[in-house]
């Protein structure tokens, strides 16, 4: 039976960070190695006992989607072959496939989400207020329909808790002016090239989260984990019904699955 991956064993250095599913590693003082672990998470509890290969998946599409887009916007990926890893990293093949050596970043504040239908938090805000972080949405609207534009809705980086929606104006206050704009720029080109590629698979890419960093010559860089089904919500095109809660190749079934049993 192939056992979910958890951890290095613990001769192995441990990690500077912990995240509910990825270990970051140092790996000298221009790079991070980030570990894709098994883990599975959902209401921002780390559930038991994880599930077998999910890093490696999760790894492999970042993989695909940072080389994919690479024209819009510069990603952090430096090396992806556990042999080319620095030492000790490349004796524990057990990061094969699930890990990445990546350029150390100042990672910027904020969740940069893109939303081409209405769907989870949105969808909540939407029926609330009318509006999406400030955005006023036609009148009208049911669950997953698809918007009139894809728009940016930022979000804080909470490390205890929910991530929150806020407004492009914290985001100004936040980044300044000119690094907020940009951040949307890209956040809303990397959605509509992705959501292009998606359609014509016969998948929706119905939302996703970035996240961007600034290297030392204050360039920005894409960043963490690209398109995955852990910050993105993927449907077949096939099942899409607006008014219903499409099936979803990500871990929304875990979330409702979770919800239904109290």
């Amino acid at each position: 039976m192939v056992r979910p991956y958890r951890d290095l064993p613990a001769s192995a250095p441990r990690p500077i960070k912990r995240g509910k599913v990825r270990d970051v590693y140092d790996a000298g003082p221009e790079h991070l190695l980030i570990v894709a672990t098994d883990r599975i998470s959902a209401f921002d509890v780390v559930l038991e006992p994880g599930v077998p290969g999910k890093g490696i998946v999760l790894n492999q599409l970042s993989n695909f989607w940072f080389r994919r887009l690479a024209g819009v916007v510069p990603h952090h990926l430096v090396e992806t072959e556990l042999g080319r890893f620095p030492e000790p990293f490349s004796a524990y093949p057990q990061l094969a496939g699930r890990s990445c050596l990546v350029r150390r970043l100042a990672i910027l504040p904020i969740e940069c989400v893109a939303r081409g239908y209405l769907a989870g938090s949105a969808w909540k805000e939407y029926q609330s207020s009318g509006a999406v972080c400030g955005i006023p949405l036609p009148r009208g609207l049911q669950l997953a329909d698809r918007l009139p534009e894809p728009i940016f809705t930022p979000a804080t980086k909470a490390e205890v808790g929910h991530d929150e929606n806020i407004s492009f104006d914290t985001v100004v206050a936040q980044l300044g002016g000119e690094q907020a704009e940009r951040v949307r720029s890209l956040t809303l080109q990397l959605y509509r090239r992705a959501a292009a590629w998606a359609e014509a698979q016969g998948i929706i890419l119905a939302d996703t989260k970035f996240e961007f960093g600034v290297d030392e010559t204050g360039q920005l860089v894409w960043a963490d984990e690209a398109l995955t089904p852990d910050s993105s919500r993927f449907w077949p095109a096939a099942d899409y019904r607006p008014g219903t809660n499409p099936p979803s190749f990500d871990k929304q079934f875990v979330r409702d699955w979770l919800e239904n049993s109290g």
